[in-house]
This record gives structure tokens, C-alpha cells and sequence, in this order.
């Protein structure tokens, strides 16, 4: 009986057994007198033992190229000392072949499966062939690694007494938020549904049901740019749960980090994470989802130039807006290129420009340094503690955009201290935090009206709501962002479950006119009358904590089949045109596309 095993599965305790193995071929090496071929499949590597003198392997073993498929059958024997391998698990083993089977012939490959060649090989070129860009160990370890991130994660809110129900796709179009991907509705001629962007309403609907603890890996569509940590259809850990607060939340995902970045990576992370208030985050690092394995922390100079001579900062502390600063210590250096950039970047967030200090031999040099006083300049020295080779950025507007200019500045300049070796930051190095007390309405400039922070079902911190109708800004939200290394992972809150708050919110906050809360949200809010559970939840991101594990800049690196930045999957060439009569059955005018 010849036993089937895995390429990877062999060892020295299988001496001398007949074994049968099924894989692909990595390599193949004539060394004259034996021809030698690494078989491979997902587990692994074996070395295989060819006799070139045997008639049929003569014949058969020069038509085969790498990753052909092959079937083999032999004994196990052990290697030579000098020949093993201690790098791979059969690394002592070979097995010379009695048997051989061809069952596909590869052609010659469109670039190379080795990882170190493979990634300099352009990305469009990788994801039009990704079946055979998957085969690569690295991307194959990130597959493996993101089941073991979701069979962790089902098992412990299994042991959590969570139930995992899965939501529908097909939602009703709510034009907030990002836009969204329309599904015209045959049966129903004029109507669409939504794809789902995330099961927000779904699951709030399970705890009025009684669920109390439900779960899913759900997927969810955002017609969205794409970019390194976004992509249009992506899957998030989705859960909520009936008569509990922030603390439970806390605890709950808290647990779940360990002991998933136990069981992928044998790290131990340390719990309780630290919690942030999302004033202080942005006061310290111009973000709400902070890095924070470097310091480079922003500091507040609205005290120094209350009464400045220099009319831009002293114009702007009159109108209530602040000066903020961040010292990026050893960049001094920095190049006309390089500054040029920064310029754009704040630009970019509204700023008019970029003020700076450079500290360089022994003396300052800037472009404002004319407008500040002696007196400024000491305090300056005193509060930035600068020194030679420094450089200090200035932000001078309203506090929300002075901190989030400072903030991507001091991004990009960490980015080129790493490139000048000036700055580390580890990636084995995980940096959890919880942001919280964020504010549960903005005012939108652009719209000229408030606008809910996270979304319109969030609960304000108890106490907070009394002052939604005189002064809503300084209402806190119950809301919590999960940040790990700089990247959200995950967010959610604490709900409203009360009808009268609901209805408030949306009609006197938001302004939401009668018909669209009826049209958008009149059956939550009659649900609501029907007793329903305080609740809350939460949704962590499983392509970006897969990514994070993997070690990957791209949660791409981590999705089965991903889409281009232009949103477009290059193996099966989709999106693509419809069909005159799939039109006609959706009772939609013919498609034409551009330029025709």
C-alpha cells in the first residue's frame, strides 16, 4: 500500500517507507548520473530522486518545466550527510521514484514564483496572472495566516457565547457615508438595492430581536478610491451585543487581540491597552489613530504668541484658532525636494504654506524668523527643546486642521528619518490604544450643517445629552476606535436604543426632514418602541489586522483576488459590460461606454 502524504510532511521516521506524493515542480537539476526535483505543494517541499538511465523517466523528464504537475511514487531514504537540507522540515530525506505521472505541463511562466524576483515584477502584470502570483510561499503564508486570524477569532466568540448569523448583502440605499454600490432590482422595475456597506441597522435589529450576542465575518461594499488600506469590498470581525457599556467592549476585543497574535505570530500582547481621549490624541499627534512607537509629539505655542508682533499667528490666536508646532529633531537636512513635498502635503489640508525653523551650525534659519521677538525665539528654544540639526514646522488655523497638518507632517518626516537611518520604528513592534470621548457631532463647513461624527445611531456619554439642543459640539460620543501601529482597526460604539433620542438626533441635530427619516430609518426607529436592549458594538477590519500580522503595506497582499487601484480585478477582467439583453430584463436604458 503506497501512502499518500504532503510535500512537507516527510521525515526521517519515514525511512523506508513507499510513499505517494502529488505537487508542483519547484526546480529540476541534472547532475548527470541522478536528475534531481524539489516537488512542492502548499505544505511544504521534498526532495525527489530521478534515474536517468530508466527508459521512461528519459523520455518523460525533458518535456517537463517548473510548475508542471506531476504524481510520484518511491521509497524514503536519507540523504547524505553532506546533501541535507536543515532549512526545510524534510530537509533529511529523499525519495527516489519508482513511479511518475504527468498531469499538466506548464508553459513557460509570465515572471518568476521565487519572492525576492517576484516583487520587482510590476503589480498589474502579478494580479492578471494571480493565480500562479498565490503559489508564492509569502502570499500563500498571508492566506494561511488570515484563516488562522478568522478560526481564531470564531472561536473564541464562540467561547464568548456569541452566535455568528449571517446578514443579507442587498440593503437599501442610504446616501450618507461613503457611496455605495446600486443593484437595480429586476422584480421591482426603478427601485435598487444597496450593497451592504457594513451591517450597521442589520445588527441593531438582532438585539431588538433578543440575539444579544451576535457575530460575523461580514462583507461590505464602499464605492471608494482605492489605496494601499482600502479597497471596495473588504471583510470586517462584525459584532454586537445586548446590556453592556464601553468596559465590556474593551475587555472583550482586548482578549481577542491576545489571543489572536498568540496564535499567528507566539506574541503576547500586553492588556489592558492604553486609552487615548481624542483631544489629546490630536493635541499630541495630529491623528485619531496615532502611531505611537515614535515620539515626535506636536506642542501647543498658542501661549507664546498671544501678543506677537507677527500679525499671521496673532491674526489667528484673535479669531480662536491655534499655533501649533512639532520639532523633528536631526532633519536640518532636509532638501528643497524634500521641503517642497511637505509644502504640498499641508497645502493640500488647507494650509497657505509651511512656516519653519531650521537650526543649522549654530544658528537659525527661516524665512519668519524676522516677525518673532528675542523673547519669542528663548521660549521657542525653552518649550521645543531645539537643538543644532533640528527643524521645527509651524501650523497656524483652527485646532482640528492645525493638529491634522502637524500630524501628516510628522508622518512624512518620520518616513525620511527611517530613509536617512536616523529613525527606527519596528514592525514586530505592536502598538495597541483605545481613542476615545470623541465629539458626537462636527459641524460641516462645506454643507453648513452638523453632521454625526461616526454615525447617527451612536449614544452620547450619559450626562452629555442634556446639552444636544444648546451646544451639541461639546457633546461626547460613546465611540471607541481600536488603533494598532497607526492604522484604525476597528470602531464602534455604544447605540441609541431610545426612540425619543433617536428621533431627536436625527430631526433637531441633523436635520434630517420628516420623509427622509421615515424613507431611511422609520422601521429602527418603531422597533425601538418595542422594547428594545441598551447595545453597542463594534467592527475590527480582518484585511487590515491581516496585514499588519503579515508585515504587509498592502491589505491587497492579504485578499484572495484584490482589484487595482482603478477598482479593477485584471485576471477576470471585471467589471465589464453588460449585455443589450441583461439590460432589457432590468428595465435599463443601453449602457454605452465611453467614447462610443
Amino acid at each position: 500500500m503506497r501512502r499518500s502524504y504532503h510535500c512537507g510532511a516527510l521525515t526521517r521516521k519515514n525511512m523506508g517507507e513507499v510513499v505517494r506524493l502529488i505537487g508542483w515542480i519547484q526546480s529540476i537539476r541534472d547532475h548527470g548520473g541522478l536528475i534531481f526535483v524539489d516537488l512542492r505543494d502548499r505544505k511544504g517541499i521534498t526532495q525527489i530522486v530521478f534515474d536517468p538511465k530508466n527508459d521512461v523517466y528519459s523520455t518523460l523528464l525533458p518535456v517537463l518545466k517548473d510548475e508542471s504537475v506531476i504524481e510520484i511514487s518511491g521509497m524514503v531514504n536519507l540523504r547524505p550527510n553532506d546533501t541535507a537540507n536543515p532549512h526545510i522540515a524534510t530537509g533529511e530525506i529523499e525519495i527516489v521514484a519508482d513511479m511518475l505521472k504527468i498531469h499538466n505541463i506548464a508553459e513557460t511562466l509570465p515572471f518568476p514564483l521565487e519572492d525576492s524576483k517576484a516583487d520587482k515584477v510590476s503589480e498589474d502584470l502579478r494580479l492578471t496572472y494571480r493565480y500562479l502570483d498565490l503559489r508564492r510561499p509569502k502570499n500563500l503564508h498571508a492566506l494561511c495566516t488570515r484563516h488562522r486570524i478568522a478560526h481564531t477569532v470564531r472561536n473564541y466568540l464562540d467561547q464568548q457565547d456569541f452566535i455568528e448569523v449571517e446578514l443579507p448583502y442587498l440593503f437599501k440605499t442610504t446616501p450618507e457615508g461613503a457611496r455605495e454600490f446600486l443593484v437595480p432590482s429586476r422584480q421591482n422595475p426603478g427601485s435598487f438595492y444597496a450593497l451592504s456597506q457594513s451591517p450597521q441597522q442589520y445588527k441593531q435589529m438582532l438585539m431588538v430581536s433578543g440575539v444579544e450576542r451576535y457575530y460575523s465575518l461580514a462583507r461590505c461594499f464602499r464605492d471608494e478610491d482605492l489605496r494601499a488600506d482600502r479597497q471596495q469590498e473588504f471583510t470586517q470581525i462584525d459584532l454586537e451585543m445586548s446590556f453592556i457599556d464601553c468596559e465590556d467592549i474593551y475587555k472583550l476585543i482586548e482578549g481577542m487581540m491576545r489571543i489572536v497574535f498568540k496564535e499567528t505570530l507566539n506574541r503576547a500582547i500586553e492588556i489592558p491597552f492604553i486609552r487615548l481621549p481624542f483631544q489629546e490624541a490630536m493635541d499630541r499627534f495630529g491623528s485619531d489613530k496615532p502611531d505611537t512607537r515614535f515620539a515626535l509629539e506636536l506642542v501647543d505655542l498658542s501661549p507664546i504668541f498671544r501678543h506677537s508682533a507677527f500679525k499671521v499667528f496673532r491674526d489667528c490666536l484673535e479669531k480662536g484658532g491655534s499655533i501649533k508646532a512639532i520639532n523633528i529633531r536631526q532633519l536640518a537636512d532636509i532638501t528643497q525636494g524634500e521641503l517642497k513635498n511637505l509644502e504640498d502635503v499641508a497645502r493640500a489640508l488647507g494650509a497657505k504654506g509651511l512656516a519653519f525653523i531650521k537650526a543649522e551650525k549654530g544658528e537659525w534659519k527661516s524665512p519668519i524668523l524676522k516677525f518673532l521677538s528675542e523673547q519669542e525665539r528663548d521660549a521657542l528654544r525653552k518649550t521645543l527643546s531645539i537643538e543644532d540639526g533640528d527643524i521645527v514646522f509651524f501650523a497656524a488655523s483652527d485646532w482640528l486642521q492645525a493638529c491634522t497638518i502637524l500630524g501628516r507632517i510628522r508622518l512624512e518626516c518620520a518616513h525620511l528619518l527611517v530613509d536617512r537611518g536616523r529613525l527606527t520604528i519596528p514592525k514586530d513592534q505592536f502598538n495597541f490604544l483605545w481613542v476615545i470621548d470623541f465629539p458626537l457631532i462636527t459641524f460641516d463647513t462645506e454643507q453648513g450643517c452638523y453632521v454625526a461624527t461616526h454615525h447617527p445611531f451612536t449614544a452620547p456619554v450619559e450626562g452629555d445629552e442634556e446639552r444636544l439642543k444648546t451646544d451639541p459640539l461639546s457633546v461626547r460620543a460613546q465611540h471607541y476606535d481600536i488603533v494598532l501601529n497607526g492604522f484604525e482597526i476597528g470602531g464602534g460604539s455604544i447605540r441609541i436604543h431610545n426612540s425619543a433620542l433617536q428621533s431627536l438626533v436625527m430631526r433637531d441635530i441633523l436635520k434630517l426632514d420628516e420623509q427622509t427619516i421615515l424613507d431611511r430609518f422609520g422601521y429602527m426607529l418603531r422597533a425601538f418602541k418595542f422594547g428594545a436592549p441598551p447595545h453597542g458594538g463594534i467592527a475590527v477590519g480582518l484585511d487590515r489586522l491581516a496585514a499588519i500580522i503579515c508585515g504587509s503595506d498592502s491589505i491587497r497582499d492579504v485578499i484572495a483576488f484584490p482589484k487595482t487601484q482603478k477598482g479593477q480585478d485584471l485576471m477576470a477582467q471585471s467589471p465589464s459590460h453588460a449585455s443589450e439583453k441583461q439590460l432589457r430584463e432590468l428595465h435599463i436604458a443601453t449602457i454605452m461606454p465611453p467614447g462610443k
